[in-house]
């Protein structure tokens, strides 16, 4: 769809077929107040899917507010890798974690798309933690939400995971002030990735062997042209086999996919 179909679609909640079945009709004038209101809201830059209050994700419905980062078509790579990841297994992956769920679109995904995980999803946020929870009663999936700050996580110390996902915050710093204008509306938490947009890449590759059972993955997301000093990251830590690197859309290196030795 365009967005201007999708904007009509969700204001109205209409299919495409049923948006184009009812061109001629007249809109209500609460209708013309709701489609005024979202078009200024738009004309200012905020995104689409807060102005709608939701988005799709790997086929599935995601509440959105702006107290979580907007699910990205690239993320559904991370999260095909995992599945692939835990369906290449003769050992069945039953335990998950996802680090920084934010709207739970990646735990939720899994949850669905996986027979049987355990899943637990941890973020910062407490506001974002209750819309993740929102988004698994919508698509009526058990997850286990916990409020952390990535490691340590004392509550999940007696857990050894088959699988952990991520997509870290990696952009820059300094470059923050830089990017589109609609990016200044979603969390910063979700953005600011440290000087080098590398500080959870570091956390998160040193801290994890202790989550992870021998051989279980560990799978992130990455920043364009981060590929050569997040590979650098796991050879230093000499914990991690490379198992692959997934490119986007656009051909560039966006998800790793590693293994604990």
């Amino acid at each position: 769809m365009t967005e201007s179909e999708l904007l009509f679609s969700g204001l109205f909640n209409y299919s495409r077929d049923e948006l184009y079945n009812n061109r001629n009709r007249r809109l209500s004038r609460r209708e013309c107040f709701s489609l005024a209101d979202a078009l200024s809201r738009r004309f200012k830059g905020e995104p689409l899917q807060y102005i709608l209050g939701k988005t799709e994700f790997m086929g599935l419905s995601f509440r959105i507010t702006p107290d979580v980062f907007i699910p990205r078509p690239e993320t559904e790579i991370l999260v095909e890798a995992a599945i692939r990841a835990a369906k290449s297994e003769s050992r069945k992956v039953r335990k998950i974690l996802d680090i920084g769920t934010g709207s739970g679109c990646i735990a939720v995904s899994l949850a669905k798309f996986l027979p049987a995980p355990q899943i637990s999803a941890v973020d910062i946020s407490q506001k974002a933690l209750q819309i993740a929870k929102q988004n698994a009663l919508l698509n009526n999936v058990e997850i286990n939400f916990l409020l952390a700050d990535l490691f340590p996580l004392p509550e999940l110390e007696a857990l050894e995971y088959d699988l952990i996902v991520s997509n870290p915050a990696y952009i820059p710093t300094a470059e923050i002030s830089s990017l589109q204008e609609e990016l200044s509306f979603e969390p910063r938490v979700a953005l600011d990735g440290g000087s080098d947009g590398l500080d959870f890449y570091r956390r998160i590759i040193e801290e994890a062997p202790a989550y992870i059972k021998q051989g279980g993955f560990l799978i992130m997301e990455m920043g364009h042209n981060q590929c050569s000093a997040i590979k650098d990251l796991f050879n230093s830590s000499g914990e991690f086999e490379l198992i692959e690197v997934v490119r986007d859309y656009n051909h560039i290196d966006r998800v790793v996919v590693t293994r604990l030795k």
